[in-house]
């Protein structure tokens, strides 16, 4: 396990909703004033049809445009081995049950894709075309012909019109109770065209995403097994992608391989891309034992991230003959907003004085510097790296936004005079108490009733103040326990729960903890899907609002989000929610860093330079089988 561990664990914990990003990552597509300019429309009559999407600007990429970042003459073949922490029972990552293998989405594919360096673009794949009035009252999509399932059988429009219905029914609260709002009808118009049509209240910068979003499976399929997405699955449900399951050791390894016959290979959009036979995933009990299974070549791509491993562990005798090549490559993405997140509906939590006293507890200088190796920045903002990130004090726009809300009632007036909230910052470095800020601290406890007795401890009503932070993996107690150190000094009853891996993953579901790790970085383009991160509609039953965070006027703030329409209404309005998200205070950030620290064997190559928004070592990069026999002969795989 890793210092990230919420980032190192949530594409298996958090998996439930990994493939609608179009919503719940904000990156679902609306029609935007300069679409005309796009020169990959068509209108006829009263409608428009393309083939892609974008808010704002134009899109990039024609319909028979190469990707600009990949390789179009990568070869084919090879394999690339991962490496995942603890155990799974399911291949469906989109229910509640279950702890889900990782890679889980490979073998599915969406009606809509995106690219790594388009932000706000969006593409037909599945589809061939787009047509829709300019109300976007509806959208019709015209499918491929040539879609084909894992299994041969063609992909027609009733099995998209099926898989979105299939959702409806059995798909997560969260999910189903966003989209259901906003989509009034789906009908299936001929073998190959579909329509979506839309509520009048449905959000016109979301709406294609909703439509797009969602993976295709088949139909004939899902009737023949009577296969449920609300329950464990032993298996893949039948898909359209690149990879097929191929093996599959329980709790062990996990093998997909390339299906001879995808019929995807000659889609422009796919030229240099997919290009592994294989993809493995080898399953290790802890880190330690991950970390030594990769010296020795048990499995061959490594993202780092911990510190430790990458200052101190990378000087084994694969690494010095030449074997493993270590690097730091760009990252583009906006920050993870990775930290300790307060589960708010516990009574002790609701008052934001304690919230701050915990936080002053956490001293990332010390952190970086004598556990870190001075690697990582620490998150300030729900969407660092990027314009969206409040800085300062408002903007007149900003105010514009918040006044209202202040004047409600509903946000503090400080809101609108006081700098964007940053974190604590400890003045020193050479032990893990900021003594000053444990002063501040105290006196908030105070403040707030907490008071300490003859014995130290801080009660109130008779109840001591307790602190449990939940995690699965023993490399965070080294991060975790000086935290706790630290509190206890301050007379708070702090520990570290610390439980299997699929206990883990239940507790978070449930709400069954006082603290716990989340990655809350969000994407460019803020839509519907912030509900499912930050209303109080999904607090009771969430994946992603983990805290519980349920405030009106975050939920207003969220709607004025939701409606901006141009880019810099979008960018004001964000900077106002990332504001007041910031002063709510659920959140201790931690650690993170703008590069992809990683390691693996010496053959894969990769395009240069790197797209903005991806790694992409499954995606575009590529095995080098000369460079591959060379390392065979010389034993680097024992």
């Amino acid at each position: 396990m890793s210092d990230r561990s919420a980032c190192a664990t949530q594409s298996r914990t958090n998996a439930v909703a990994s493939d609608w990003r179009y919503w719940s990552i904000g990156a679902a597509l609306a029609v935007a004033a300069g679409l005309a300019s796009q020169g990959a429309w068509a209108q006829d009559g009263e409608t428009i049809v393309s083939h892609g999407y974008t808010n704002f600007g134009e899109l990039k990429y024609g319909p028979d445009d190469i990707l600009a970042y990949v390789n179009p003459d990568a070869p084919k073949g090879g394999d690339i081995a991962l490496w995942s922490q603890g155990s799974f029972d399911s291949f469906n990552p989109y229910a509640r049950e279950g702890s889900t293998v990782t890679l889980a989405t490979l073998p599915y594919e969406s009606v809509l894709t995106s690219t790594a360096d388009d932000p706000y673009g969006s593409y037909c794949y599945l589809c061939e075309t787009m047509e829709y009035p300019e109300s976007l009252d509806w959208v019709i999509f015209t499918m491929r012909q040539d879609v084909t399932f894992a299994d041969g059988t063609p992909m027609t429009a009733e099995d998209v019109a099926f898989t979105f219905n299939l959702f409806q029914e059995q798909g997560i609260a969260e999910y189903r109770n966003v989209v259901s709002q906003f989509i009034s009808e789906v009908e299936v118009l001929d073998d190959y065209r579909v329509k979506f049509t839309f509520t009048e209240d449905a959000p016109r910068r979301d709406v294609i995403g909703f439509a797009g979003g969602t993976s295709v499976f088949s139909k004939a399929w899902f009737e023949e097994t009577e296969a449920r997405i609300d329950e464990v699955a032993k298996a893949p449900f039948m898909g359209t992608g690149a990879y097929v399951l191929e093996e599959v050791d329980w709790n062990r390894r996990v093998v997909f391989d390339r299906n001879p016959d995808w019929w995807g290979t000659a889609h422009p959009i796919n030229t240099g891309r997919n290009n592994f036979d294989e993809i493995r995933v080898e399953y290790f009990a802890d880190s330690s034992a991950a970390f030594e299974g990769f010296k020795s070549g048990a499995y061959t791509f490594r993202n780092e991230n911990s510190s430790l491993q990458w200052a101190t562990g990378y000087e084994f005798p694969a690494v010095e003959n030449g074997w493993v090549v270590t690097a730091e490559l760009p990252d583009g993405t906006i920050g993870s907003g990775q930290g300790f997140v307060f589960n708010l509906d516990r009574e002790k939590w609701q008052d934001n004085r304690v919230r701050q006293a915990i936080n002053m507890m956490v001293n990332f200088e010390w952190m970086n510097e004598s556990l870190f190796y001075g690697i990582y920045d620490r998150p300030t903002s729900f969407w660092d790296n990027s314009d969206l990130r409040a800085e300062g004090l408002p903007s007149e726009g900003e105010i514009a936004i918040l006044q209202p809300l202040v004047d409600d009632g509903l946000l503090p007036a400080s809101i609108l005079t006081e700098p964007a909230v940053m974190p604590y910052v400890s003045s020193t470095t050479e032990r893990p108490l900021d003594r000053g800020l444990l002063r501040q601290a105290s006196a908030l406890l105070d403040e707030a009733g907490w008071v300490a007795g003859e014995d130290g401890i801080r009660r109130k009503d008779g109840e001591p103040l307790t602190a449990v932070f939940l995690q699965f993996s023993p490399q965070f107690d080294r991060i975790v326990n000086p935290v706790i150190e630290n509190l206890e000094r301050l007379g708070v009853q702090a520990t570290l729960d610390r439980v299997d891996t699929s206990q883990y993953i239940e507790r978070r579901r449930s709400g069954d903890f006082d603290l716990v790790n989340h990655s809350l970085g969000q994407g460019y383009e803020p839509g519907t899907g912030l509900r499912q991160w930050f209303g109080s509609e999904t607090a009771d039953d969430s994946s992603r609002n983990l805290m519980r965070l349920r405030s009106e006027g975050v939920d207003q703030l969220l709607d004025v989000v939701i409606a901006a329409e141009g880019l810099e209404e979008l960018t004001t309005a964000t900077r106002a929610l990332d504001r007041v998200l910031r002063a709510e205070g659920f959140w201790i950030p931690q650690w993170q860093k703008n590069t992809h620290t990683i390691a693996y064997y010496d053959m894969y190559r990769y395009p240069e330079p790197l797209p903005p928004l991806a790694l992409g070592e499954l995606d575009f990069w590529w095995y080098d089988a000369d460079a591959a026999a060379e390392l065979e002969a010389a034993g680097a795989f024992q």
